[in-house]
């Protein structure tokens, strides 16, 4: 056996050996998490057993490299192993499957991959020259190190996708193991597509991903066409085969119809609805590509509140995208529709019955907490709750499914009085958000306004921002200073965001709380005037200013014939006056240099759209 490469773990790492097999199984189970070019892979059953059982499919030679390194010198247990096909992004193997033996050695610490090729008559072609091991093993003082052993070297086969070069293997993937061995913890989400074909996923994605990437280029909205439109195709495509394998499992043919609630730009509700299945999106805002879908695409304009106006009978899934307020009130809809009625969310903004989600578990993180809030909103509604992790290009990748009930349909009066008495303990926690808890069982749901109120601080008068910095300003500039000024110009000290908003008055912080990010957006909003890192306000000294970069280029601060459109703070208000010459400050100097500007005004009406 060959070493050939080797990376050493921190001295004071405590998480192995664990951490090493932890590690190793994101390699054998997710290897698209390192290499781009592939979709995932497919396993088939783990077979634990002695060393013959599972060494019996290697040929003779490779197994005499596997003795030969001492690893199976003994007869031992400790051995099991499975086969992964590789599923990549790019079919570009044609019939033939890539696959991987793939065996563990308990009592080594080592993990041996090897290759081979299946035909569609099932022939098997293994590929020698590229079998190799990963072995956790102890080296100089105790210390662990990863070593990387090969076969052979100069014969290695590499097509950068089911066979990587072995730099690779030793730059790339040594060093993630590494990474994910020393941070190794137990995982709170699902893994990704844990409950889908990875393989069916790949092709159906391929093929929409051709079909509709034309949306990008006449996407009309605001929003980055791009994460927009692949995200709703990757959305679309979990939706089609999950759907797909439950008419499989069931034996039926007819397509199943949807709701999609909150459904935004109707992207995912044309894809769905042009691929076979009878739906229609709700959303209380129409958007300007709502109309090029065409009439086959069913859209509807209407503020949805949770009541007995908004139940379906008829639907067999409930869909909530991204669906914010209305989230955690989709499995209490879709179990009130009716007893086959089924759903699928995929949770974003934190959002409880009746207002806002308030954290009550600081150990979890926010997302963390939320997920499993649905997940018991989905239980108390009576839902066999599942969870899955899309391939999304989002932090926020978890989705729940309802597919099946906990209860009998004769038992539907007590699961809807456990699913009321829920929501009456919510509204009480919520501590009187509005409403009747006594009442409708929508009383005190406020649904989204038809027109989105813009909250970063741009919608504040213009006096009361000038206030707010000036007051700032002056305070800042009368501390010590903290640092060596160059020159005589006075730049002051510094404070946390807290220390600012001690500064402040309760009304003026009351209506900066109203505006998402409230008084630290005001500050980096004025960013001429402080600079705001790490929670610290300064003055800014535009002095030291750096050129920015444009494509490896240095930009010039101030380009020639630059307009200046707006006045100098440090002109107008700082008592030594701005640091910058006039002709270097990217601000006016008196109204004499200031001058309107020529970039177009945006439409305010559609620019939240």
């Amino acid at each position: 056996m060959l070493k050939r490469f080797e990376v050493r773990f921190p001295a004071d790492c405590e998480t192995l050996p664990d951490g090493f097999w932890s590690a190793v199984d994101v390699w054998i189970k997710k290897p698209h998490v390192v290499n781009k070019r592939l979709c995932g892979v497919q396993e088939t059953e783990v077979v634990e057993g002695d060393e013959e059982e599972a060494l019996r499919l290697l040929p003779q030679d490779v197994v005499a490299w596997l003795s030969g390194s001492g690893s199976h010198g003994t007869h031992r247990t400790s051995l099991s192993s499975h086969v992964r096909t590789f599923i990549p992004k790019i079919d570009i193997y044609g019939t033939g499957k890539q696959k991987e033996l793939v065996v563990k050695d308990s009592d080594a610490q080592q993990v041996t991959f090897v290759p081979f090729e299946e035909s569609e008559a099932r022939q098997v072609s293994v590929k020698k020259d590229n079998v190799y091991s990963i072995k956790l093993c102890l080296v100089d003082s105790g210390q662990w190190a990863l070593e990387l052993h090969v076969r052979t070297a100069e014969a290695w086969y590499s097509d950068g996708v089911a066979y990587p070069k072995l730099t690779w293997l030793a730059g790339n993937l040594l060093p993630k193991l590494l990474g994910w061995a020393v941070a190794s913890k137990s995982g709170h989400f699902p893994n990704t597509l844990s409950l889908l074909p990875v393989e069916k996923y790949s092709l159906t994605y391929q093929r929409l991903k051709d079909k509709y990437k034309a949306m990008v280029k006449v996407w009309p909205e605001v929003t980055d066409p791009e994460k927009f439109v692949y995200e709703d195709v990757a959305i679309a495509t979990y939706l089609l085969v999950l759907w797909s394998e439950e008419r499989a499992e069931h034996n039926v043919d007819v397509r199943q119809s949807f709701v999609d609630l909150g459904c935004g730009n109707g992207l995912l509700v044309h894809i769905l609805a042009n691929e076979g299945h009878p739906g229609k999106g709700i959303d209380v805002r129409k958007r300007k590509i709502w109309d090029m879908y065409g009439p086959d695409t069913v859209l509807q304009e209407e503020a949805i509140t949770p009541g007995e106006n908004f139940l379906f009978p008829e639907t067999d899934w409930l869909i909530g995208n991204h669906s914010d307020e209305l989230t955690p009130w989709i499995p209490i809809m879709a179990a009130r529709s009716s007893c086959t009625c089924r759903y699928f969310v995929l949770p974003c903004c934190f959002f409880d019955f009746f207002g806002k989600y308030r954290r009550r578990d600081s150990q979890k993180s926010q997302y963390k907490e939320y997920i499993d809030f649905i997940d018991e909103v989905s239980r108390v509604s009576g839902f066999h709750t599942l969870q899955d992790c899309l391939r999304i290009p989002s932090t926020k990748r978890v989705c729940l499914l309802g597919k099946r009930r906990t209860y009998e349909a004769s038992e539907e009066a007590w699961a809807e009085d456990r699913r009321a008495g829920f929501i009456r303990s919510r509204h009480v926690a919520s501590e009187g958000d509005g409403g009747d808890p006594g009442g409708p069982w929508e009383m005190g749901f406020r649904p989204r306004e038809r027109m989105e109120t813009v909250r970063n601080c741009m919608a504040l008068s213009r006096d009361l921002v000038d206030g707010v910095v000036l007051r700032v300003a002056e305070a800042l500039l009368g501390m010590s200073e903290e640092r060596p000024s160059s020159g005589d110009w006075k730049r002051g000290g510094s404070l946390c965001v807290g220390g600012v908003a001690a500064l402040l008055p309760q009304d003026t912080l009351k209506q900066l709380k109203n505006e998402c990010g409230g008084l630290q957006t005001l500050l980096k909003n004025n960013h001429q005037v402080f600079q705001v890192e790490g929670g610290t306000v300064r003055i800014r000294d535009w002095r030291d200013a750096r050129p920015q970069r444009t494509h490896g280029k240095r930009k010039a601060a101030l380009s020639p014939g630059a307009l200046k459109t707006r006045p100098c703070w440090f002109d107008r208000h700082h008592p030594q006056g701005c640091p910058l010459l006039a002709e270097k400050c990217t601000f006016a100097h008196g109204l004499e240099e200031l001058r309107a500007s020529t970039r177009p005004e945006r439409n305010k009406a559609n620019k939240h759209l």
